[in-house]
């Protein structure tokens, strides 16, 4: 069987971009946080007690059922239901989880910026291998303590003691419609 010169270039091609997607790094190739270190990111976990709301693989008691299930944590999508999954959004979640989710159950544990790349070092070596390291980037902007996260110009009256969740429509005592 003769091989045509465009055959003779095409196979050899294909084989090298087969062989430059296969996972043969083994365990270095971890998705890693820069001066992240997985072991310290453990040992913080347990120190925090993180394990107190969530289940986490490896980490001894931790078998709390009040947050997520943090097993396979490198294949989840979304952070917090409303995040993608990036270490830069991890680390500012970890750093202070009301800051971008006001209403969220996790607390601010006072986790710093080092901790937080440790703990997610760890996280994200949970459920995937093969992964290239994440360039080290800063965390997201958090607001300030005394910043306040939305500047409503003229906030509507709140009569005390109530939450006002909807807005009533009654018709004036006349019976026409009220005015908006």
């Amino acid at each position: 069987m003769i091989l045509s010169p465009f055959r003779l270039i095409l196979i050899p091609t294909i084989l090298m971009g087969l062989a430059a997607c296969s996972d043969s790094e083994g365990q270095s190739s971890r998705l890693t946080i820069a001066g992240g270190e997985p072991e310290q990111g453990r040992a913080l976990i347990q120190a925090y007690g993180c394990g107190t709301c969530h289940t986490i693989e490896d980490v001894r008691g931790a078998r709390g059922k009040v947050g997520p299930r943090l097993e396979n944590y490198a294949q989840q999508h979304l952070l917090a239901g409303f995040l993608p999954n990036t270490p830069l959004n991890l680390i500012a979640w970890l750093m202070d989880p009301p800051a971008l989710k006001p209403n969220t159950g996790m607390p601010a544990q006072g986790v710093s910026e080092a901790e937080a790349r440790h703990i997610a070092a760890y996280l994200y070596s949970l459920g995937r291998e093969g992964m290239r390291v994440y360039p080290q980037g800063p965390p997201l902007q958090l607001r300030a303590e005394e910043e306040v996260t939305a500047d409503i110009p003229n906030p509507p009256a709140v009569p005390e003691g109530t939450d006002v969740r909807t807005r009533r429509i009654v018709p004036n005592p006349d019976g026409s419609a009220p005015k908006s």
